[in-house]
């Protein structure tokens, strides 16, 4: 059997950081051996650090009880127990930016679920069912950073995955411009009702910095390689709105598309259906089997419902049909604390893994 790769989390003690201790305890290939947090959590054990503001139903995994949270600001002393890390830290993003480095130069590769590196020219921003060849960036950041192993890649933005699986699948038919609109919980701001009663019976039409990442990262997530860089796709266009409403988990989006070569119902329906990336072909553990549920019913997608479709990990798509300004419209659903953050950066690990990007340091 091969030795289970040893994990840091760097930021676990928040949200984010927590539902990487869930979805690690377990894993048929990591093994959490290192958390880190701010130095007021350095030194405290685990469940120390957490009491009080566990914000997940399942309890905290036993394994991990025990840990004793590292400051992450010793680079040096946290990386030397990991062959990699997950980061989710709550800095500002200068810092989150020269903290991953610093973590990289060590030869330490690092699984981000920050926003500070989503547009460095050679940092890798993945959904890995979609762009799974922007991994052959890492080359020139190495080369950048000065060393031969550590890097860093990084997830995008969770309410992207709400909508841009679909829009890919049918890349094929020239997607021109794209109108959506999302529907975010509360967990997307790193909260939960307890902590925010504002919230209830509220819904507020803004979230900051949310529309510039929904309508530009997606030209990111489609564009290529070019010379040590990722060059951002020129098309389609996309137009936003991103609105806060009272729900725990799940972001929803309602899309509108007009295409080059307008696809009809059976041709779109059909692309999702049958639509695999390279996860799927890998098998990957964390991997849905189906990546774009669709459903026939009417007044589905359903945000309390449908968000653990494949284990939080798949998609879902529904209300497909034709529309009097656009070619078509249709509703979108993702676990933006699953697929969308942690879930999505465990996935984008197992994949840098079976590529050989990941590895046991000596």
């Amino acid at each position: 059997m091969t030795p289970l790769l040893k994990v840091g989390i760097v930021g676990g003690t928040g949200m984010v950081g927590q539902r990487f201790v869930q979805l690690l305890d377990g894993h048929p290939w990591f093994e959490v051996t290192a958390i880190a947090a701010s130095a007021g959590s350095a030194g405290k054990t685990y469940e120390q650090s957490v009491q009080g503001r566990w914000k997940l139903a399942a309890p905290i995994p036993e394994k991990v009880k025990s840990i004793v949270v590292q400051d992450a600001s010793k680079v040096e002393e946290v990386a030397s127990g990991v062959d990699f890390i997950f980061c989710a830290v709550d800095m500002k993003k200068d810092e989150i930016k020269a903290l991953e480095e610093a973590y990289a130069k060590t030869g330490t590769p690092v699984v981000s679920n920050n926003s500070a590196h989503r547009w460095t020219e050679d940092v890798p921003m993945v959904i890995p069912e979609i762009n799974p060849s922007h991994l052959d960036v890492i080359a020139a950041q190495r080369k950048r950073l000065g060393t031969s192993t550590g890097f860093i890649a990084v997830k995008p933005n969770c309410s992207i995955q709400s909508y841009v699986p679909m829009l890919h699948a049918l890349q094929e038919f020239k997607p021109t411009t794209v109108v959506a609109s999302t529907y975010q919980a509360i967990s997307g701001a790193g909260k939960n009702f307890a902590d925010w009663p504002e919230m209830l019976d509220n819904v507020i039409p803004y979230i900051g910095g949310e529309e510039e990442k929904s309508e530009q990262e997606p030209l990111r997530i489609w564009g290529s390689v070019k010379n040590g860089a990722i060059v951002k796709a020129s098309a389609p266009h996309i137009t936003t709105q991103c609105i806060r409403v009272p729900v725990t988990d799940g972001h929803l989006a309602t899309v509108f598309v007009s295409f080059e070569n307008k696809p009809s119902k059976e041709e779109i329906l059909e692309r999702w259906r049958s639509f695999r990336g390279r996860p799927q072909e890998l098998g990957l553990p964390s991997a849905p089997k189906q990546f774009i549920t669709y459903f026939e019913e009417d007044n589905r997608p359903q945000t309390k419902s449908d968000r653990d479709v494949e284990g939080g990990m798949g998609v879902s798509a529904g209300r497909l049909r034709e529309d009097s300004l656009y070619d078509f419209k249709f509703v979108g659903l993702s676990h933006n604390t699953l697929r969308g953050a942690a879930g999505g950066a465990v996935l984008i690990a197992e994949l840098l893994t079976a590529e050989g990007y990941i590895k046991a340091k000596p």
